[in-house]
């Protein structure tokens, strides 16, 4: 899992809520496509036309914002199905951090185990935060300090339990950190193993 620290970019702001995995990357992608092949067709239905050509409405599609790692958007952005492929395809765009009012759980996690932080703020402050990106602002976010920074802005404050924080500053997924609690969990069970020996009896 690549490790996220800090991230300086343009940020587009998707005025939206309830923006689900489907909407992300559409469900027929997933079938036909492998994981860093799914930048093309995020945000499909948004990015294009009927005829193939771009819609030169959708942000995405806009300067400064075609190369943005930053994606701003409304309630319960990630909502709908569990497919993890939603988060590859956020991270195969560029997109390293999704700002939000609030996620869909199972999106939420997905984004940290792939590396893509996902920050939650109150609407006042993401409504803040929105205006600036839109007038062409570069935003900063610090995940070292928890803080937003946009230039002459007092910065924006966010907060991640903690485990969450050590995990994507070192890069490490719920695997990564298992194998690190290796030698732990070997004496664990060799002292478990004396105290309740018929847990690990062999079948016959």
């Amino acid at each position: 899992m690549k490790k996220f620290t800090e991230c300086r970019s343009h940020a587009a702001v998707l005025a939206r809520n309830n923006v689900d995995t489907d909407l992300i990357i559409r469900i027929e992608r997933m079938s036909q496509l492998k994981r860093g092949q799914f930048a093309e067709w995020a945000f499909e239905s948004l990015r294009y036309r009927a005829d193939g050509s771009e819609n030169p409405d959708f942000v995405l599609n806009q300067a400064p914002f075609r190369d943005v790692r930053i994606l701003i958007s409304g309630v319960n952005f990630g909502c709908g199905s569990s497919r993890e492929m939603a988060v590859w395809a956020l991270e195969d765009f560029g997109i390293r951090c999704v700002i939000a009012q609030s996620f869909g759980d199972i999106f939420y996690n997905n984004c940290l185990q792939n590396g893509v932080l996902p920050v939650i703020l109150p609407a006042e402050s993401l409504a803040a935060l929105s205006a600036l990106a839109a007038a062409g602002a570069i935003v900063n976010v610090d995940l070292e300090n928890c803080a937003i920074g946009v230039d002459n802005h007092v910065p924006f404050s966010f907060s991640l339990p903690e485990e969450q924080r050590q995990a994507l500053l070192l890069g490490l997924d719920d695997v990564d950190q298992a194998v690190a609690m290796e030698d732990a969990i070997r004496a664990f069970q060799a002292k478990d193993r004396l105290a309740r020996p018929w847990i690990y009896a062999t079948a016959i």
